[in-house]
């Protein structure tokens, strides 16, 4: 069994922000070599989320709103976290969406069902974040 392991850096300029990264999840696949496995793809801060869903500009708005009516940023006051920081929502958020998303590789490529794309949603931005992308098998 091999393993490759691949770092992605985002800085989004805004608090939020979603962005398709299945494309450098396949490179990264197609970098590893590996023809059938896994792919773990993982957001390495606590205030962002890795998921699978469609890339659909009108549910990207929906997970916006939806989500700010379940942790909304403000007031700030609202949450017991905040003080050094104003980012209890982001936490928030990203336990709602998830850490992590494994996908399986078939013949070298991401073995996904219809519309299927793997996304990085960033709460807590204007600063640097990491994803990890770890492809195991053979």
């Amino acid at each position: 069994m091999k393993s490759y392991r691949k770092e992605l850096h985002f800085n989004f300029p805004s608090r939020r922000g979603l962005q398709n990264i299945t494309g450098e999840v396949q490179r990264a696949i197609e970098e590893s070599g590996i023809k059938e496995g896994l792919v773990l793809i993982n957001a390495m801060n606590i205030t962002a989320s890795v998921f699978i869903n469609d890339d659909e500009s009108g549910l990207h708005h929906d997970y916006e709103v939806w989500l700010e009516k379940l942790a909304p940023e403000k007031p700030y006051n609202q949450y017991n976290h905040n003080g050094y920081e104003d980012n209890a929502d982001a936490h928030l958020k990203r336990t709602i969406m998830g850490r992590e998303t494994v996908c399986a590789i078939t013949g070298g490529k991401l073995d996904f069902g219809t519309w299927e794309q793997i996304f990085y949603f960033e709460f807590d931005g204007k600063r640097n974040k990491r994803v990890l992308i770890k492809v195991i098998g053979e």
